[in-house]
């Protein structure tokens, strides 16, 4: 038995009449008529009673009927999935972020995602530092991290899409920082909060350039390995954090954030996967993730 005989069936039970029946399935009737008898011997029963005038189903085809319909429809869902997974369309996505981007970016993705992909079943682990998201990438935990560059060798494509000024988050109120930017010089007698340090946050090591360009070593008050906990520390009055542009957007009261000077780099918003990945609805979520870069 094959799908064939089970679709030509399900045509004449549908149709009543062979002559439609074949005309619908593009087949001569006599050949149809003879596949409907092979099945019925194959089965060991009557689907059908024909006379002259009619065909009708019997009970035993009925019931046939019904079991085919599914068996049929299963098949058609199976091809379209299949199809749809080949395209990147559908399937399972897990994305790391960094703080700053977890606050901005990442919830736009997400919205976008369901909008244009909607049959993608998405995940994500925000507040992730960069060495924790390549590991996670590396172990397959996670299909894309959002970080901050350098990150990964030859196992990871890191792609940049989009540069983040530097500001400085201050404690609203703070008499010290009154002005609309923040000088790197005046951040010398500060006490600064940072990511964690020892290899665990880019950031750690831009604030320490940033500060060495300027001569000084910054006194750090704090390390923390999330940008909410930083932020939110800055507003409880225990220092002051060099932070990108975006963490603005976490929204935490008591914190203003000033543009830093003179002249200091934007840091890069990246996105990593894994080079052995061909996946393509890894591409699908990247263009879309191009995308809502530029416009920002």
């Amino acid at each position: 038995m094959e799908l064939r005989h089970l679709r030509y069936f399900r045509a004449v039970a549908e149709e009543l009449h062979f002559g439609r029946a074949a005309e619908r399935l593009h087949i001569a009737q006599p050949p149809l008529s003879q596949q409907i008898r092979h099945l019925e011997a194959e089965l060991g029963v009557t689907l059908f009673v024909r006379s002259t005038r009619r065909v009708e189903l019997t009970p035993a085809g009925t019931a046939y009927l019904k079991r085919v319909e599914a068996i049929l429809d299963a098949v058609d869902v199976a091809g379209l999935q299949a199809q749809r997974v080949a395209e990147g369309r559908q399937g399972t996505l897990a994305i790391g972020c960094v703080g700053s981007a977890t606050y901005s970016l990442l919830p736009r993705l997400v919205r976008a995602l369901r909008e244009e992909l909607p049959d993608l079943d998405v995940s994500v682990r925000g507040e992730m530092l960069a060495p924790a998201q390549l590991s996670a990438l590396m172990a397959g935990e996670i299909d894309l991290a959002l970080l901050r560059p350098p990150a990964g060798g030859a196992e990871i494509v890191v792609e940049t899409i989009r540069h983040d000024r530097l500001f400085v988050a201050v404690p609203e109120g703070d008499p010290r920082w009154r002005g609309e930017t923040v000088h790197v010089g005046s951040l010398r007698d500060a006490e600064i909060i940072v990511h964690a340090g020892h290899g665990r946050s880019v950031m750690n090591g831009i604030v320490a350039a940033i500060c060495a360009s300027a001569g000084f070593v910054p006194a750090i008050r704090h390390e923390v390995t999330e940008t909410s906990t930083l932020v939110t520390l800055v507003a409880a009055g225990l220092g002051v954090a060099i932070v990108p542009e975006p963490t603005a957007a976490l929204g935490v009261a008591g914190v203003r954030y000033l543009p830093l000077s003179p002249g200091v780099a934007p840091v890069d918003l990246a996105v990593a996967r894994r080079a052995d990945d061909p996946s393509p609805m890894i591409e699908q979520v990247l263009a879309v993730l191009r995308r809502l870069a530029q416009e920002e």
